[in-house]
């Protein structure tokens, strides 16, 4: 039996709970959140014991690994404090919100010995998987141009009845970094690294410190180009949507299907293999299907018991960070920012 703790008390900490019930041999043991009303709630919900202090959540026994949940700004300080106390770690997206923290939660991981992972869902998502077996496999060709857009909407309130929505301290930045950090991912995930970013993000509709809209233009060190568009301003809100042109011709993306493969090979019996082309995260923050947050977390489990490599672990999870954070820093000055690795 695998004894699960739960850091968090929001939407996202019961996507968690729902996923990790999905799993045979897996207890949820242990909940923390700040709001102690909502953990107390979850944990009657989904078993555990709901604790007032961080420590004494910390010193439950048994207890094999942590999901966190909480505001991204913490994710880094909760996460060296588990592994201090030899817990395995699986982090929501982003994995904290500068490469700094993130680095430092690395290396304790490291010298704890125990592993660290983010729920980047898409990368386990099967009509994903099929779109990175070929792109890996050639079908595309060489890389030449990317497109993505992820124009969503979130009502005001989304952001008003929030404490950590929407600021620099806990978010770490707004649309990007919250919601199209998801799609950040995957382009470095199914394209490589990114050498050089030219920016412009603004605030367009909601009143918040951070931005609600943003365009990027991205340089790849396989030397294609793309832009990429995140915002939480287009109402209603749309699905996003991804096209990959190579030199063989060019494959798209809706949300997590492939809608399109037309290429100079054509390919023979294409299956589907996506789940649904619906998202309702263009328009609303709750996940009703957890089956990609599950994946993940028997893809983690699996790690643990194998000793092997998460499919998104630490070092992996701050390639998203470190490219968001050029992005803004590209929107501030003015200037392209280039990428070194």
């Amino acid at each position: 039996m695998t004894h699960i703790g739960i850091i968090g008390g929001g939407n996202i900490s019961e996507t968690h709970a729902r996923a990790a019930r999905e799993i045979s041999g897996v207890e949820l043991a242990a909940w923390y959140g700040h709001n102690q009303i909502k953990t107390r709630r979850l944990s009657e919900l989904y078993g555990g014991t709901a604790y007032e202090t961080f420590q004494s959540f910390l010193d439950h026994m048994p207890m094999d690994l942590v999901l966190i949940g909480s505001p991204s700004g913490l994710h880094a300080e909760q996460g060296i404090a588990a592994a201090r106390h030899g817990l395995h770690i699986l982090v929501e997206k982003p994995l904290d919100i500068n490469t700094e923290r993130i680095d430092l939660l690395v290396s304790e991981c490291d010298r704890a010995g125990v592993k660290l992972g983010v729920f980047f869902q898409d990368r386990v998502a099967p009509g994903i998987n099929k779109l990175k077996e070929m792109l890996d496999e050639g079908k595309a060709g060489k890389p030449i141009l990317v497109s993505a857009c992820v124009k969503w909407y979130r009502p005001p309130e989304y952001y008003r009845d929030s404490g950590w929505r929407g600021t620099w301290a806990l978010d770490g930045g707004g649309a990007l970094m919250n919601q199209g950090v998801h799609t950040v991912d995957l382009l470095l995930w199914l394209i490589g690294d990114v050498t050089r970013v030219s920016a412009k993000a603004l605030t367009a509709f909601h009143n918040v410190e951070v931005e609600d809209t943003v365009v990027a233009t991205l340089e790849f060190a396989c030397g294609a180009i793309g832009v990429l568009q995140v915002a939480t301003s287009v109402y209603p809100g749309y699905q996003r949507h991804i096209e990959l042109t190579g030199s063989e011709g060019t494959i798209i993306l809706e949300h997590d299907r492939i809608v399109a493969a037309d290429l100079r090979n054509p390919l023979k019996n294409l299956a589907e293999v996506s789940e649904s082309n619906q998202n309702p995260n263009a328009t609303s923050p709750l996940v009703p299907d957890v089956s990609g947050h599950r994946r993940i977390l028997e893809d983690f489990l699996r790690a643990i018991e194998t000793n092997g490599q998460p499919v998104c672990d630490g070092h992996e999870g701050r390639r998203s960070v470190e490219l968001v954070q050029a992005i803004y820093e590209s929107s501030r000055t003015g200037q392209s920012v280039s990428l070194t690795r």
